[in-house]
C-alpha cells in the first residue's frame, strides 16, 4: 500500500518547484526537482505514473497528452496509465486507482493532472510531494492520487471553470506536455538505471 506522504516514516523535506513551461532551463530544473522527490521512493517500489484528464475538454487534456507521450517509449522501468485513447478521468479514477493496488499495491505514483491558477501562473509547470486533488478546480470530490505530482497551470481559475476549461487554447497545453513528458522521461531514465 501506498502511504500519504504526510505519514510516511521516512519522507525528507522536499521543496516544491514552479517553472515556467517556455524558460530555458525549465526542463533541467524539471528533473532536479522531480529526482529530489523521487527520493522518497523505495528502492524496491515500481513506477507507475497515472496521466488524470480527458480529451473531451482541451484544458483538461494535459493528462493524457503526457501519457500518450510517456507511453510511446515502452519502457520497462515504468507504466503509464491515462492516454488519449484510454483517459483516466472522473468517472473511472477510483476504479483505475483500485485495479492498480490490487494488481500493484506498493507503487510509487507521479500523478500528473492541469490545473487553473492565477493570470500570472497560465503556462507554469509546479512539482510537489504527496497526492494531487483531482477535480478540485472544479469542485469534484475524487480521490487524491500519488506519492508526488505534476500539475500545469493551463488557464485562470475561480470562475466558470468548465467554460475556461473548454476555451483554454490547445497549443499551450501541448506545449506544457512536451516539456513534462520529456522531463519526466530524462528524470526516469537518470533514477532507473
Amino acid at each position: 500500500m501506498t502511504y500519504p506522504l504526510s505519514n510516511h516514516p521516512s519522507s525528507p523535506s522536499i521543496d516544491s518547484c514552479k517553472i515556467a513551461h517556455n524558460e530555458p532551463s525549465a526542463r533541467d530544473l524539471l528533473i532536479r526537482s522531480c529526482m529530489d522527490h523521487l527520493q522518497l521512493r523505495q528502492p524496491h517500489q515500481t513506477l507507475t505514473i497515472v496521466c488524470i484528464g480527458t480529451d473531451r475538454s482541451t484544458g483538461d487534456c494535459l493528462g493524457p497528452l503526457v501519457g500518450t507521450k510517456l507511453a510511446r517509449y515502452e519502457s520497462t522501468s515504468f507504466s503509464v496509465l491515462g492516454t488519449l485513447q484510454n483517459p483516466v478521468h472522473a468517472m473511472n479514477l477510483q476504479d483505475t486507482i483500485d485495479h492498480l493496488h490490487g494488481r500493484d499495491p506498493d507503487t510509487f505514483i507521479i500523478a500528473i493532472d492541469a490545473c487553473l491558477g492565477q493570470s500570472s501562473s497560465i503556462g507554469h509547470i509546479q512539482v510537489h510531494k504527496g497526492p494531487v486533488r483531482p477535480g478540485a478546480g472544479v469542485n469534484k470530490q475524487l480521490p487524491p492520487v500519488g506519492d508526488m505530482h505534476i500539475t500545469g497551470i493551463v488557464n485562470v481559475g475561480g470562475f466558470m471553470e468548465y467554460f475556461v476549461l473548454q476555451n483554454t487554447r490547445l497549443h499551450l497545453v501541448m506545449n506544457i506536455a512536451d516539456v513534462i513528458a520529456d522531463a519526466i522521461y530524462h528524470t526516469l531514465h537518470r533514477a532507473v538505471r
